[in-house]
């Protein structure tokens, strides 16, 4: 009789249901039972995952003018902290990216999945572009018109022209057809892996900060308003990379001058 470590082995080794299976749920021993139990469980969860995959694809695609139109996905990180850049990136995503099933929101997902989305989405997109755009410009600009700029910088830098733009929560102006979408991040394929992409760089950005000014907690807190940041600043002032048009900067900045 087939031990149930070894049945377990093949459990995980399993991809879908199969005959194997269906005899198996008669073997009565519990550790086989609950093996199986465990294994319905994570079947069911990629069956969401793949189906959230579809759904966020066809929205992509409902936007194509003709099959081999290309869809970017805009999305930004790092508008809300006292401290930072603002980092908005642009993605193009091909036909046959089944590999990206469990790309989502990148708040959503774990920082191990982000980094793991972020690299498969680098080598597998069409196009990608970054664009950082610093505190200076968000001061001199202000958070909506910097976040806005650096989204159509962009799409500007990618590769390959897109056919239609689907940015997150954002009207832009470029050089083709673009759709502000309301949680975009939760609709759209191309948004969320842009979104991932965004959020991955900025955290590598806000760590290296950290290393020079350790005392804010960018590491930990991503230039957010937290109690060790805030201590930080009561203790050693503000930096060249805190936004002085957010308060408490604003009014350490006034006091100043």
């Amino acid at each position: 009789m087939t031990t149930i470590q070894e049945i377990k082995y093949q459990l995980q080794q399993l991809q879908e249901p199969n005959q194997w299976l269906e005899e198996l749920e008669t073997d009565e021993r519990k550790g086989v039972q609950l093996a199986i139990t465990q294994w319905k469980k994570r079947y069911a969860k990629k069956q969401l995952l793949r189906e959230d995959f579809v759904q966020k694809k066809s929205f992509d695609d409902s936007y194509k003018r003709t099959p081999n139109c290309l869809v970017a996905g805009i999305d930004e990180a790092g508008r809300g902290p006292l401290a930072g850049p603002v980092v908005t990136a642009a993605v193009i995503l091909p036909e046959g990216c089944t590999d990206l099933v469990g790309v989502d929101d990148s708040k959503q997902i774990s920082k191990e999945q982000r980094q793991h989305f972020a690299q498969l989405i680098k080598e597998r997109a069409v196009a990608y572009s970054i664009h950082v755009q610093p505190a200076t410009a968000i001061d001199e600009l202000n958070i909506y018109q910097a976040t806005k700029q650096s989204m159509e910088e962009a799409a500007a830098q990618l590769d390959a022209a897109p056919d239609v733009v689907l940015a997150d929560a954002m009207n832009l102006t470029v050089k083709c057809p673009s759709h502000s979408i309301i949680k975009g991040d939760e609709k759209s394929l191309a948004i969320a892996a842009a979104s991932i992409l965004a959020k991955t760089t900025r955290d590598e950005l806000m760590n290296e900060l950290h290393e020079q000014f350790p005392w804010y907690g960018f590491n930990v807190n991503a230039g957010y308003g937290t109690p060790q940041h805030l201590q930080g600043l009561a203790n050693y002032g503000f930096c060249e990379h805190h936004r002085k048009t957010f308060e408490p900067i604003k009014s350490m900045w006034r006091d100043r001058q």
